[in-house]
């Protein structure tokens, strides 16, 4: 993109779409050029960080001095093909990664038995197993999602697996996973009812867990009743999805979130510290369009526009580290610059993204973050790469509304050829059959096969240059 985009409106967009397709934030991976998975955000990552200037923050109720940048190991590097065994995970490629976090000042690791396809704590394990104990703080979740997982005999399985798999005797960071899907019946059913939350805050006073908490996905009933509990679990920290549009535009983008700004406010008010996720929304921030990338660039024009998403969540007191997935060594040693050591945001700076998050909710897009949860689909659909693909063509402009356009040939043929290369045929959206398996396994609430179908149904009209 050269220039301003041509503005999309609602009407016209869900038009153009059949009415239906979710609607979502601004600029997903790939909007200011580059593809999503493997090229550099620009800016810091041309640096050489430093290897002694992390910022830390506190632990409360350890005194755990934690890396203000956090690692999160559900986005590592993968195979090209699977291992014998399943495994997707470069193990070689993730060590190499994890040597270089630790040798400039990351320490804290967080990672689950779902991440990967199962695979991220035994990859995790690997990894930090080669370092001494002391160099890392090692953080992972019960991750009992399925009813068939909710006895306790099922969720003591998955807790005793992961210390198997993370080669440890103790785990410094322990969470519910997810609290919030399915609500004030999911909370009984995975952690009230069968009696592990009682046994993972006896495990905390055994020295087995060292701080507990909770990550927090969606229903605030949940959020707000487990807080009001505070006096009775001793929350030592809590996992937020936290960013500057999710601020105070997070029902904006899914009616069922709740804007970071109210989860920060209630645990502030409490003395509980936060770790954040999805500081850049799945890329979303990493890659504005042009015509926003510009302002912060005029700014800062050395810095990448990912690293104003991390400085945001950084400039918070109450945050105690900014979880990040990071693929490929450019992304790391950015994202290390940007905390090495954290310069806070100023008020302008503040007032200047929170009038980008202001522009980004007009755009109407999928609002998938590629956290991957759907994933694998019982039909080999590439979810998340689709989605990808398609916000993308909406933030570059390679989305012709009608052949009337002036652009509409080079749009079309962006569009399609982009998704043939991006995604194989057989795990293009025209073969989902609507099982609805992955919906909900889904965070953002996306109902994900409408998705598919939408998607499908204008690709044919493009096919035949007729919308």
């Amino acid at each position: 993109m050269n220039k301003t985009p041509k503005k999309i409106t609602r009407r016209d967009f869900l038009k153009v779409t059949g009415g239906s397709l979710a609607i979502g934030t601004l600029a997903m991976v790939g909007c200011n050029s580059n593809s999503s998975n493997g090229t550099t955000r620009g800016g810091n990552a041309s640096l050489e960080p430093a290897t002694d200037k992390m910022t830390y923050r506190t632990t409360p109720s350890t005194g755990d001095k934690v890396s203000l940048l956090g690692y999160g190991m559900m986005r590592l590097p993968i195979l090209p093909t699977p291992a014998a065994d399943g495994n997707v995970v470069d193990q070689q490629a993730t060590n190499e990664l994890v040597d270089y976090a630790i040798a400039h000042g990351v320490n804290l690791f967080d990672t689950s038995p779902a991440y990967m396809q199962g695979y991220s704590e035994r990859a995790t394990g690997i990894a930090l197993s080669r370092h001494p104990r002391e160099k890392y703080y090692v953080s992972t979740k019960l991750s009992n999602f399925a009813p068939n997982t909710w006895s306790r005999e099922a969720s003591m399985r998955i807790y005793n697996r992961s210390f198997e798999e993370l080669q440890v005797d103790y785990i410094d960071y322990m969470l519910l996973h997810a609290i919030g899907l399915g609500g004030m019946e999911n909370l009984h059913g995975r952690y009230l009812d069968n009696g592990m939350l009682d046994f993972l805050v006896e495990e905390r006073s055994k020295g087995k867990i060292r701080n507990l908490g909770f990550s927090y996905h969606g229903d605030i009933e949940v959020f707000d009743y487990l807080l009001s509990k505070h006096d009775e679990y001793k929350w030592d920290f809590v996992l937020i999805q936290l960013n500057y549009v999710d601020w105070q535009h997070a029902k904006e983008i899914n009616p069922r979130n709740t804007n970071a700004e109210y989860l920060l406010g209630e645990l502030d008010k409490r003395g509980i510290p936060a770790t954040v996720m999805e500081p850049i929304l799945g890329g979303r921030l990493a890659k504005l369009p042009d015509y926003l990338a510009r302002r912060l660039k005029q700014q800062r024009p050395n810095d990448s526009v990912a690293s104003w998403a991390f400085r945001y969540c950084g400039s918070y007191p109450g945050v105690l580290s900014v979880l990040s997935g990071m693929t490929y060594m450019e992304h790391l040693q950015d994202n290390i610059n940007s905390f090495a050591p954290l310069e806070p945001l100023t008020e302008n700076e503040f007032e200047l993204l929170f009038d980008t998050a202001r522009l980004m909710v007009e755009y109407p897009l999928i609002p998938c973050t590629d956290c991957k949860y759907c994933m694998p689909c019982p039909y080999g659909i590439d979810i998340p790469t689709l989605f990808l693909h398609y916000n993308k063509c909406v933030c570059e402009d390679n989305f012709p509304q009608s052949s009337q356009d002036e652009n509409y040939a080079k749009a079309r043929k962006a569009f399609l050829v982009g998704y043939d290369r991006s995604v194989p045929k057989l795990r293009q959206a025209a073969h989902c059959i609507g099982c609805n398996q992955c919906v909900h396994h889904c965070p953002q609430a996306i109902k994900i096969p409408t998705e598919l179908m939408r998607i499908d149904q204008y690709i044919e009209q493009l096919k035949q240059n007729s919308i």
